[in-house]
């Protein structure tokens, strides 16, 4: 199983149920040394704002989130989802666990 931390759309129960097919269960999680910024992709209707983690190293930045264990054959489901505006980067999780995460594709 693969730990993914999630921040944002991926924590909500109606895109878990169309990406997995399930929703997920998870446990609160922190993400220290990254702040929350957004990013604008361009859409069929228009510039659409997006949040992204964008890494600080300070230790007093943090993200509330959720941890979940996905399947390597999910988390690459994930990667098509989150599409070429966003990469699958390692971080390191307050409780000293390693999980994925998605940062902007610059």
């Amino acid at each position: 199983m693969e730990k993914l931390f999630a921040y944002a759309s991926l924590k909500n129960e109606d895109h878990q149920k169309d990406l997995f097919g399930r929703i997920l269960e998870g446990t609160p999680e922190t993400l220290v040394g990254y702040i929350l910024k957004e990013i604008q992709i361009e859409e069929e209707f228009g510039l659409v704002h997006y949040p992204i983690i964008n890494e600080t190293n300070k230790t007093e930045d943090t993200i509330s989130g959720m941890l979940y264990e996905v399947t390597k054959q999910e988390l690459n489901q994930v990667d098509r989802y989150e599409g070429l505006h966003y990469r699958r980067v390692e971080v390191h999780l307050q409780s000293n666990q390693k999980a994925w995460a998605y940062s902007a594709a610059i």
